[in-house]
């Protein structure tokens, strides 16, 4: 199966590099974007199934702009490509919810790795998904209701997050991911994230 790739990246010859190791594999570099302005408009004229975004474009990290279009927009996954940044521009880039990071200079068998467990991280996703119910309504069928940092982490379940990730994204350690997570178990009368999201459908079919 062909698996069509946006990079967006403006050092032509990183991206020609990118697009020989792809060449063996079933990644297809089906459009290459060096500026923001012309990656918006590949998104808008193509499909694709995965996207390789460079942070720093030109001089700006406009990537992040990017990376926050294709989340909102387009909903597949996407990896931020990266020599350095600062800790501000990190946690900004966090909050769009990449499937990864690769740090430059990266190897052949580093990208692949990475754009691999992106589209298997968003099958697994795929698969879990369905419309969760407004937590006021879930609660009903609860002897303890669950908070509303509950909530998010039940949510960060169906997306497939890891405790990490779940911790990147809520700006809490992972000992604090790891606590929410034992009190939803425990309200859920569950002990496993497989097990949440069969309760809460079991919940939701009713």
């Amino acid at each position: 199966m062909t698996i069509r790739v946006l990079v967006v990246e403006d050092e032509a010859l990183v991206a020609e590099m990118i697009r020989e190791a792809l060449s063996p594999t079933d990644f297809n570099v089906r459009a290459v974007a060096f500026s923001k302005d012309s990656a918006l408009k590949y998104l808008a004229d193509n499909p694709f199934d995965v996207a390789l975004l460079d942070i720093n474009l030109n001089g700006k990290f406009e990537g992040i702009d990017v990376g926050r279009t294709i989340r909102d927009s387009y909903r597949i996954p996407f990896l931020y490509l990266t020599a350095h940044a600062d800790d501000q521009t990190l946690q900004n880039a966090k909050l769009t919810r990449p499937s990864g990071y690769i740090v430059k200079p990266f190897t052949e068998r580093e990208l692949i790795a990475g754009l691999e467990v992106a589209m298997y991280n968003a099958r697994l996703q795929k698969q879990a998904a369905f419309a969760l119910p407004d937590l006021s309504r879930l609660n009903q069928y609860l002897a303890e209701p669950l908070s509303a940092r509950e909530g998010d982490v039940l949510h960060l379940i169906f997306e497939g997050k890891s405790n990490a990730e779940m911790a990147g994204a809520l700006f809490v350690s992972v000992n604090t991911v790891k606590t929410h997570l034992m009190r939803l178990y425990g309200k859920l009368g569950v002990n496993s994230r497989t097990a949440v999201i069969a309760r809460v459908r079991e919940i939701v079919s009713r």
